[in-house]
């Protein structure tokens, strides 16, 4: 039985409606890329991970990742670090720079995030989690919400003892990615420890974990009983499954994929974003990997990224993406003519 919804679910004041939400990703959910999920649907869009070392705020990187000019509330940050005091002073200064929600990150596997005893390897010295969470709630006065995995390993699946120290510390929602940091992303995701610390909260869940399709989204809601879903990878190069999601949920249809007109016209703005936030430059390097993810499904990939990436400038980087949609919308085979 499909599961719907009505209003999405509530952070403090702020409604999450649809209650579908992008995961902070990093070198992913940069200020162009969460704006734009928000405008396809998204219900709220989490920023990159952000390091709470103020030695390291004034870099190019940071001022990027802080930067939330012009985006729509309630603005997500989602900090790092493992000094409780540290990260309560990180969120201060987000908050004044635009912060409505706070997220903490022990959900990150990379390895150089936990061998700074960061991320997810937080999670082994509970002790530790209670002094952050504690700190970074009395810290602030917007919601702070907190992002985990089920546990380090296998053998220490602690996630239901963090949940408990996660709504007695003041959390105000609580994510939930069903897979262990030794596991990384391989495998599949579980559900079971994310329903049965549902089963037992005061503050809304949040389940993340290869939702990829508007149908695996109403499963996992089903098997979780969850109050949001998050959605990470999926969305990468298909910002509109916001929406399919959305839609499915509150009316059991599946909507159509986007033709090669829209998606054009999509990349296309994403596309003129990044060159403008991140400057030509690195707007161009960057782009590189969201035109791989967008085009990942067509027969011409390997050939469209070959020619793709060759790209030095904006314009040329823009008149080639556009030439290869069109023909597509044309129903014609792309010509990949050699990068300006």
């Amino acid at each position: 039985m499909r599961r719907s919804y009505n209003g999405g679910m509530r952070i403090g004041p702020y409604a999450i409606d649809p209650p579908v939400i992008l995961a902070p990703m990093a070198g992913v959910t940069d200020k162009p890329f969460r704006v734009l999920c928000k405008r396809l649907g998204a219900g709220l869009a989490v920023s990159e991970m952000t390091t709470s070392d103020p030695r390291f705020w004034n870099t190019t990187k940071s001022l990027r990742r802080m930067d939330h000019a012009g985006e729509p509330d309630p603005v997500s940050v989602q900090i790092a670090g493992t000094v409780p005091a540290v990260l309560a002073e990180a969120a201060k200064y987000n908050v004044d720079h635009g912060a409505r929600l706070i997220d903490i990150n022990m959900g990150c596997p990379a390895k150089k995030v936990c061998n700074a005893w960061a991320g997810s390897a937080l999670m082994r010295d509970e002790a530790l989690v209670a002094r952050i969470l504690e700190a970074v709630v009395a810290a602030v006065e917007v919601p702070v919400t907190l992002k985990i995995r089920t546990g380090w390993d296998a053998t220490h699946r602690n996630a239901p003892a963090i949940a408990r120290i996660a709504w007695q510390s003041g959390i105000a929602a609580l994510a939930i990615h069903g897979r262990s940091r030794e596991q990384y992303y391989s495998g599949s995701a579980e559900y079971d420890t994310i329903a049965a610390i549902k089963a037992a909260s005061p503050i809304p869940v949040i389940a993340n974990g290869d939702i990829d399709s508007p149908r695996k989204a109403a499963q996992v809601l089903r098997d979780t009983g969850a109050d949001a879903l998050m959605v990470g990878r999926a969305a990468q190069g298909r910002p509109w499954i916001f929406r399919e999601i959305a839609h499915y949920l509150r009316t059991g249809e599946l909507l159509p994929e986007p033709g090669p007109a829209e998606v054009r016209d999509v990349l296309l703005g994403h596309l003129q974003d990044l060159h403008e936030f991140h400057g030509e430059e690195a707007g161009v390097r960057i782009a590189r990997k969201h035109l791989g993810w967008y085009a990942k499904d067509r027969p011409e990939n390997a050939a469209f990224r070959a020619v793709v990436n060759q790209a030095q400038a904006a314009a040329a980087q823009v008149r080639l993406t556009r030439d290869y949609f069109d023909a597509l919308e044309a129903g014609v085979a792309p010509e990949l003519p050699a990068a300006a």
